[in-house]
């Protein structure tokens, strides 16, 4: 655990920064409250830090404030070292965002229980921080393939239009659908199938750009939203991912199993007029159709420009 010490005595710094040393802490040290506030701003800035009250350019209270008053979400455990000890003193340090504080000069069984109380509060904080995130994941990603689940991915759609017709730069949508998949429940068991699912959904996280968006669509279909890709980027894109999802069998309980897709493609790059998704996906699934129709494992592309 990296730990923050700062302090403006040379000595009482040296001697902080070796006792915590003994205990197994990797200690970064500053001499003024400036050094302090900037390094507690990081990303990546140590989760304990113990501040002397009185240090020049800022003093122990602004250092907090400072630290509190961060976007970010790390929390930083904060202990005021001071030598005051009158309770308007400790009121005024812990209203400013102390955590604790430990009066100078520090008892080292004493700074030891008081940092072990800090790493457990941080510890809690984390199970905190993790299970919101968790709720939060549950809450927009479908379970069974951990993508954008349906009412998200079409909030992504939505997003991305309107981002399309104030910059007027265009957006591509891919509906892909899995050939024969009940022939695959019906052969292997639903629990292949659902290997498959999540094999594919995998497949194609791997087979887009970081920023654009792939959710569950409904059963075996899946749908893909690529902002800022026209129409000659949609055809390369839509056979990268046709091409990505059979070229090599997915390796599931019941042994290899090879499978294609089917692909309904729509670039949406005239803004006319303002619609609803709904008119975009009606134009994608009717040219998803026509690639089922026409043998599968193919892309179809919805030739006609569709205003927003």
């Amino acid at each position: 655990m990296r730990i923050l010490v700062a302090d403006d005595d040379p000595v009482s710094l040296r001697m902080m920064e070796r006792t915590l040393e003994k205990s197994g802490y990797e200690v970064i040290t500053v001499s003024n409250g400036r050094e302090a506030a900037s390094e507690l701003s990081k990303r990546d800035c140590p989760r304990i830090a113990l501040i002397d009250w009185m240090m020049p350019e800022l003093d122990g209270p602004g250092v907090c404030g400072a630290v509190r008053s961060r976007s970010h979400d790390s929390y930083v455990y904060i202990v005021l070292l001071t030598s005051r000890q009158s309770t308007e003193d400790v009121v005024k340090g812990l209203g400013a965002g102390a955590d604790d504080y430990l009066t100078k000069p520090c008892n080292p069984d004493e700074l030891k229980a008081r940092l072990r109380a800090g790493l457990r509060i941080l510890e809690l904080e984390d199970k905190l921080v993790f299970a919101r995130e968790q709720m939060r994941f549950r809450a927009t990603h479908d379970a069974l393939t951990s993508l954008w689940d349906r009412d998200s991915i079409f909030a992504l759609l939505k997003s991305e239009l309107s981002r399309s017709s104030r910059e007027k730069t265009p957006v591509s949508v891919m509906i892909c659908d899995i050939d024969h998949f009940k022939q695959i429940n019906d052969t292997h068991g639903h629990l292949v199938g659902d290997e498959v699912l999540q094999q594919v959904s995998t497949r194609l996280q791997e087979l887009i750009r970081p920023y654009d968006g792939v959710g569950r669509y409904g059963g075996e279909e899946f749908l893909i939203v690529l902002g800022r890709c026209n129409a000659t980027g949609l055809r390369k894109r839509a056979e990268e991912v046709r091409e990505g999802i059979c070229r090599s069998p997915f390796l599931t309980k019941s042994g290899p199993v090879s499978v294609s897709i089917s692909v309904g493609a729509i670039t949406i790059d005239d803004w006319n007029k303002t619609t609803q998704i709904e008119p975009f996906l009606e134009e994608a699934d009717a040219a998803l159709y026509r690639a089922k129709a026409s043998g599968r494992n193919l892309v179809v592309y919805v030739e006609e420009t569709v205003a927003l």
